[in-house]
Order: structure tokens, then sequence, then C-alpha cells
């Protein structure tokens, strides 16, 4: 089951976690890019998300299951299928933006949850990278209309988070698969 950013942010929405899908899943992604340990089980706990972990419902789980199996194994493709859980393109620019901005949060959080010395451990173009996701991530977002320059900016700015994710997990060299228990 292919994740959806809209049914894990109604999810998380009627959870009320402090965290929208775009955060969680860039905290994910950014603590499984570090070596962090978890597993479907205990990733929330992983991500001191253990509030949300306790007030999930039987029938939610699944939603949760399925977006770390779906994150691990995105990270381990070698076609480099990996993709930030965002809004789809109809959603306004200006949301997907906040989502995108959001998204780099996490990712960083998550980051420094799992615990990585980065300062060691990546080369120049990933240290760059990450002091990119730091600015993105800083970014507030005017809620205007945007026009069609303003979407090809989104679109570049996208694929070099996608892509930077993955350059951050190759160069911390820890398949996703492996940070399991």
């Amino acid at each position: 089951m292919k994740s959806s950013y809209f049914d894990l942010n109604r999810t998380l929405s009627r959870l009320q976690p402090g965290v929208g899908a775009a955060e969680l899943h860039g905290s994910l992604s950014g603590f499984l890019c570090a070596g962090g340990r978890a597993d479907p089980a205990t990733w929330l706990d992983a991500l001191a998300l253990r509030d949300l972990e306790e007030s999930i419902e039987s029938g939610e789980r699944e939603v949760f299951d399925a977006l770390y199996t779906e994150c691990v194994r995105e990270l381990d493709d070698p076609e480099l299928a990996f993709d930030p859980l965002l809004p789809d393109d109809e959603t306004p620019l200006t949301e997907r933006s906040v989502a995108l901005v959001e998204w780099c949060r996490g990712f960083l959080g998550g980051l420094g949850l799992a615990g990585a010395d980065l300062r060691h451990a990546l080369s120049d173009d990933a240290s760059e990278v990450l002091a990119d996701f730091a600015r993105i991530a800083r970014t507030e977002v005017e809620n205007e209309d945007l026009d069609t320059e303003g979407e090809d900016d989104y679109s570049e700015v996208l694929e070099y988070v996608r892509v930077g994710a993955m350059l951050l997990r190759h160069e911390l060299s820890v398949p996703a698969s492996a940070t399991r228990h």
C-alpha cells in the first residue's frame, strides 16, 4: 500500500501529535539515512513520539506500518525511487511549499535523533546539502498566489531535496533495512 500524504495527515489531525505528515516522513527519512535503529513497531518511539505511538488505535496502525516499510524500501532502492511524502500537484503551491519546509525540518531532526556524527562523516557536497536543508527548514513561505515561475522553482527545490536525501543516505552508507533490530 503506497502511503498517502492526505491519509496520513488526516490520521495525524485526529491524533493531534503536533507533527504533520511531511514532518513525520522527513523525521523518519533522516533517522534512517543517519543509521537510526528501529523497526515497524518501534520507530515512532525512536523518533521521540511515544505519545503518538500510544494514541494509535488498532485500525490506524497499518498507516504507520506502511509508512515505515515504504520509507525503508525507497531508501534502499537501487533505482533511487525515494520521494519525500508531500501533497500532490493539485494542492496549492503555498501548501506544498510549507510541507516541503516541514519535511526538511523533520529530516534534520531525524538525523539528530539517530545520533550520527555528521561533521566528520560527510563530503563537502553532502555538507552543503545539509546546510541547504537547514536553510530550507528556516524558510517562511508567504501566503500568496505564486506564478508559473514559482511552480518551476518548487519543482527544482523538491528534486534537489530528493537527491540530497539520497546523497546523505549514501554517504552515511547504512542501508535502511540494516537499521532494524
